[in-house]
């Protein structure tokens, strides 16, 4: 993964409002969001997002998921991190994402004129990582409580305004969020293809092109392997840390057997990943951003 260049911010057009600030660090995001457990819930909430039929219908138009799901994936983690740990860069990451899709348009499975940047979709794009973080939490990191939940979202809101999300498009309280979440599961969200196909085991998937020749030689060789292996994983950690009333309004099953299997993993993921030394824990942007604030209190 790329490691971002952190360059002084450069000055802004006479005018122009503040950037705003990414959240805290030491706060609940900050905590989470860099966890190499964070690459488990975040699948779930690609799959959330993209069954709404406006988003769907982009990124089954517009994305390169199929085609390079690998160097998509990268970047979107990537642009995840610097909006939490990206310090000055966050501000101009969010920017840098808005402009990416400002030619996204099209008509969703509905008949209905969308464009990626209107603030009903977008807004549910980035909303949807907030339930996952709570409910993937209970099992892989701890239950949150009240004050921590409130925080989250406090911060969660932090990150939407990096990306360009008026606060008049977000609710702004925990009771104001869980009354929109329903009304957009019973509303809009249903079972799209991209949806379905996120879920899938037997779709293709080009193996990855990365790592030094011996690597690749082995990726080649064990790819169809391999391939079966991620498709299985990706399936049941999208289906299984997605809250339960979100499989339902997308028409994902999820038996009692598959439940003991997650809880099962999840608590062998819980007891390892504190054992594993800072270098594997946490994300590249996130374990450089902690070196940085250690190396500031000193």
């Amino acid at each position: 993964m790329e490691k971002p260049h952190h360059a002084p911010p450069a000055a802004r057009p006479a005018g122009r409002r503040p950037d705003p600030e990414p959240p805290a660090p030491g706060g609940v995001l900050w905590t989470i969001a860099g966890d190499v457990r964070a690459l488990l819930m975040l699948p779930a909430a690609f799959t959330m997002q993209v069954a709404h039929p406006a988003i769907g219908a982009g990124v089954d138009a517009h994305s390169v998921f199929r085609t390079d799901p690998w160097g998509r994936g990268e970047r979107s983690l990537r642009s995840v991190q610097l909006w939490v740990y990206g310090g000055a860069d966050a501000a101009e990451e969010g920017r840098r994402v808005r402009r990416l899709h400002k030619e996204i348009q099209g008509t969703d499975t509905r008949g209905r004129r969308y464009h990626s940047l209107d603030p009903a979709c977008y807004s549910w794009v980035h909303a949807t990582g907030f339930p996952v973080y709570l409910y993937a939490g209970r099992y892989l990191l701890r239950p949150f409580t009240p004050a921590q939940e409130r925080q989250l979202y406090r911060e969660w809101l932090q990150v939407g305004r990096i990306l360009g999300i008026h606060d008049r498009d977000m609710p702004q309280t925990i009771e104001e969020y869980w009354p929109y979440y329903r009304r957009m599961l019973a509303e809009e969200i249903e079972p799209t293809a991209v949806a379905r196909e996120l879920v899938a085991t037997d779709v293709a998937l080009p193996r990855p092109e990365t790592g030094s020749a011996p690597v690749r030689l082995v990726l080649r060789l064990t790819w169809p392997l391999l391939r079966k292996a991620f498709l299985h994983l990706r399936a049941f950690v999208s289906v299984g840390y997605m809250p339960p009333e979100a499989r339902e309004a997308i028409g994902l099953r999820w038996s009692p057997a598959q439940e003991r299997r997650l809880r099962r993993f999840s608590a062998a993921v819980r007891i390892l990943v504190p054992l594993l030394p800072e270098r594997l824990r946490y994300l590249p942007i996130a374990r450089a951003a902690r070196a940085r604030r250690r190396a500031g209190a000193h």
